[in-house]
């Protein structure tokens, strides 16, 4: 069932992956040009595996288990994002090339508190279904 909370919370996750790359920068360098996640292809196929990972997600409703585990790997994922734009920042010294952060670092850190809350959902899911076995 689309309809479900846990399948607007992945849309939601999917849209932040999928989508607001596009419109948020994820940093400025120090010639004031704005970097967003197109300058390498790491940020590319890491965002695009998140959303395609978001996406096939939803319409896996039927498997609760197997959707919970996708949600986990896409966590992860998502983390080695956020991960790779940490490292970014933090290790470069100076005003070598980072000069402002932007909100498009943090679209990883938003995608997975929206997993974990679908998650959330889909384990009360799993325990309501699994209750309700038991008084048959």
């Amino acid at each position: 069932m689309l309809q479900r909370i846990q399948s607007l919370y992945m849309l939601a996750s999917a849209i932040v992956t999928g989508g607001l790359p596009f419109v948020f920068e994820l940093w400025t360098d120090k010639n004031k040009v704005d970097v967003f996640f197109t300058s390498s292809l790491i940020y590319i196929s890491l965002f695009v595996l998140s959303t395609v990972l978001a996406i096939y997600s939803i319409f896996n409703f039927k498997k609760r288990q197997h959707q919970f585990v996708l949600n986990r790997l896409n966590m992860i994922f998502n983390f080695i994002l956020l991960g790779f734009f940490v490292y970014r920042s933090l290790n470069l010294s100076g005003e070598t090339f980072v000069s402002e952060k932007g909100i498009g670092m943090f679209l990883p850190a938003i995608s997975i508190v929206l997993l974990v809350l679908a998650n959330k959902a889909i384990k009360k899911d799993e325990d309501l279904v699994k209750s309700v076995d038991r008084l048959r």
